[in-house]
């Protein structure tokens, strides 16, 4: 009796390790420890903020209970912190924009997006396009004719480099006009700042550059927002059409999002989902996004997916029409 007994007390204990281990893939409910969030820059800038945004959010909204600490690894065009968080669990996640797609496309990188796990898309700002006031180019139909009488009689401002989303905005736009991108005129500055002054000075035609870098000056009537590249005007800015209303049939996000290490659980992504859905619901939410000129474009985990995957095929297309593919 009593080896039997032994026996029973055994297996029922082996039956209870073979149950606890199936929780979450690894014996305990997630999360089991503190967490991170990479920004993949310096501190400053739009990664960081993302960054510190969502660390900030979820902790003051106890959506978490852990301690949640950012961390910046600049280098790379986000290369080192992304390489970083392919070491590590799903306990850590990176910040990521659509440079985790250009960076391969244009030979700086040997990473893609199919390398990490996609949790979520957060918000963007919007591409536009700006003249000087006293512009010869009054409508964005003035300046694409001109671009596809003599694309290399057009001055256009970009920084701080080729293949960013800038850049690439205006290389659609150009296609679907009917422009070939490859002969447009692009002078390279070191930033979205530089730009504008560049366009202020008169020493460029026109500048593509993220919304926020112009809106202040156009209000100012300094500049003259031509498009910008939403799908519908936005509320703050309702006398600029987009591209779309003037015939240039695109929409073009600047998204920032949140993505893990590979292989995640499912159980993994489902906590994520519920965590940062819940994050942008919240009105402090809201208020990051409109005091940084962000537009809402939330995607869970399964949507995020899907639009990398569209995005890659669109970027695809883009740095090769620009004639920048390696």
């Amino acid at each position: 009796m009593k080896k039997f007994l032994f026996v029973t007390a055994a297996a029922a204990l082996a039956m209870v390790g073979c149950s606890d281990s199936g929780a979450s893939g690894g014996g305990e409910e997630f999360p089991q420890k503190n967490l991170e969030v990479v920004a993949p820059a310096s501190p400053g800038g739009g990664w960081d903020l993302t960054a510190r945004s969502v660390q900030k959010l979820l902790q003051d909204n106890d959506l978490v209970e852990e301690n949640i600490t950012v961390s910046n690894k600049p280098g790379g065009g986000g290369e080192v912190g992304w390489k970083y968080l392919q070491g590590q669990d799903a306990h850590t996640l990176a910040v990521n924009s659509s440079l985790l797609l250009t960076n391969e496309l244009l030979g700086s990188s040997e990473l893609t997006y199919e390398d990490f796990t996609p949790l979520a898309t957060l918000a963007t700002e919007w591409q536009s396009l700006a003249v000087a006031p006293d512009s010869e180019y009054q409508s964005l139909e003035d300046l694409m004719n001109q671009m596809k009488k003599d694309p290399s009689s057009i001055n256009i401002g970009v920084g701080p480099a080729l293949g960013n989303d800038d850049h690439l905005s205006l290389v659609q736009a150009a296609k679907e006009f009917g422009v070939d991108p490859k002969k447009l005129n692009f002078l390279v500055y070191e930033g979205g700042g530089d730009v504008v002054t560049a366009l202020l000075g008169g020493h460029v035609d026109v500048v593509t550059t993220s919304l926020s870098e112009v809106k202040e000056q156009h209000l100012a009537d300094k500049v003259n927002i031509l498009a910008v590249s939403s799908s519908e005007r936005l509320e703050e800015l309702d006398d600029v059409p987009t591209y779309k209303e003037q015939g240039v049939d695109m929409e073009f996000p600047h998204w920032r999002g949140i993505m893990g290490p590979p292989d995640m659980t499912e159980e993994e992504i489902a906590f994520w989902d519920e965590k940062l859905g819940a994050m942008v619901e919240t009105d402090q939410w809201n208020e990051v996004m409109e005091n940084n000129d962000w537009s809402g474009f939330y995607k869970n985990s399964e949507e995020t997916q899907q639009f990398m995957e569209e995005q890659h095929e669109l970027y695809t297309t883009l740095v090769e029409e620009s004639g920048m593919a390696k």
